[in-house]
C-alpha cells in the first residue's frame, strides 16, 4: 500500500476517536528514516477548544488507542515505529484556517527567494488573503506571496 494511502487510512481510523476526545489531527506522516519505517501522528486541538495545547496525557492516550486499532486493522504490512506528539509551540502553518486561527501571533517566515533583501522574515501574522501572507514586521506591513514561502512557523516568544 502506498504511503499516502496509509496516511489516509490512519486518519480515517483515528478521527472519530480524536473528535470524541476533543482533539484533531495536525499531520500524519509515514516514511522511512534510516533502516526503520515511522508512522508519525501530530495532534492539535480544534480552533474552538478551551485550550490550544495538546498534553502529554493526550498523546499517551492516543498512542495506546491507535496502536491497538492499527493492530486490529492490520493496514501496515511491515514493522514500524509509532510516534504520537503535539504539533508543538513552533508549529508550521499548513492550512488556510491556521492563518485565521493564529492571526496576531509572532511568526518566522522562510522564503524560496529574497523579498526585501532577505529570505528570512519575522513579524506578527496579519493573515492570508488572495494567496498573499501579510505580516507586521514592526517596520511596516510586508506582503509575501504564499507560493514564495518555503516554511512559516509560529515563533516561540519568551
Amino acid at each position: 500500500m502506498a504511503k499516502d494511502d496509509i496516511c489516509r487510512k490512519v486518519t480515517g481510523i483515528l478521527m472519530p476517536f480524536l473528535e470524541e476526545n476533543g482533539l484533531d489531527i495536525y499531520k500524519v506522516e509515514y516514511k522511512k528514516e534510516g533502516p526503520a519505517w515511522v508512522l508519525r501522528v501530530s495532534l492539535d486541538k480544534p480552533a474552538d477548544a478551551e485550550s490550544e495545547y495538546v498534553s502529554i496525557d493526550d498523546c499517551e492516550k492516543v498512542n495506546v488507542w491507535l496502536s491497538e486499532a492499527l493492530d486490529q486493522n492490520d493496514i501496515i504490512d511491515r514493522s514500524y515505529n509509532l510516534e504520537v506528539s503535539s504539533a508543538g509551540l513552533d508549529r508550521e502553518l499548513l492550512k488556510d484556517t491556521d492563518y485565521v486561527r493564529f492571526a496576531g501571533r509572532a511568526v518566522e517566515v522562510k522564503t524560496y527567494e529574497q523579498i526585501n533583501g532577505s529570505k528570512f522574515h519575522e513579524g506578527v501574522l496579519k493573515g492570508k488573503e488572495d494567496g498573499v501572507v501579510k505580516i507586521d514586521t514592526g517596520a511596516g506591513e510586508l506582503d509575501i506571496p504564499a507560493d514564495k514561502i518555503a516554511k512559516i512557523n509560529l515563533a516561540v516568544v519568551f
